[in-house]
């Protein structure tokens, strides 16, 4: 894996950029059904000992802040994707 393969900072390319957003929507929906289904629920506030969490709600409701939390975890994914080799392309 060389670092050569490294997508740099806004280096993403035009046409991946839904892929990217349709990514970080899918981290947080996943994120979300693990907390629920050990018995997370939403709060205002995070509070582990009632498993309440701000976050569970659905992604377009999250703060942009939390939304980019995301999105660098979709990015990372498609960055390690190419490091190792792969190319996505989209059929039409």
């Amino acid at each position: 894996m060389s670092k050569d393969n490294h997508i740099p900072d806004g280096a993403l390319p035009t046409e991946l950029e839904p892929l990217l957003e349709a990514m970080a929507e899918n981290v947080h929906d996943e994120w979300a059904a693990q907390r629920r289904s050990e018995g997370w629920s939403f709060g205002i506030r995070r509070d582990d000992d009632l498993k309440q969490h701000p976050c569970l709600v659905a992604y377009d409701e999250l703060t942009e802040t939390e939304r980019e939390y995301d999105r660098r975890t979709a990015m990372a994914t498609l960055d390690f994707i190419q490091r190792m080799g792969y190319r996505i392309v989209k059929d039409e």
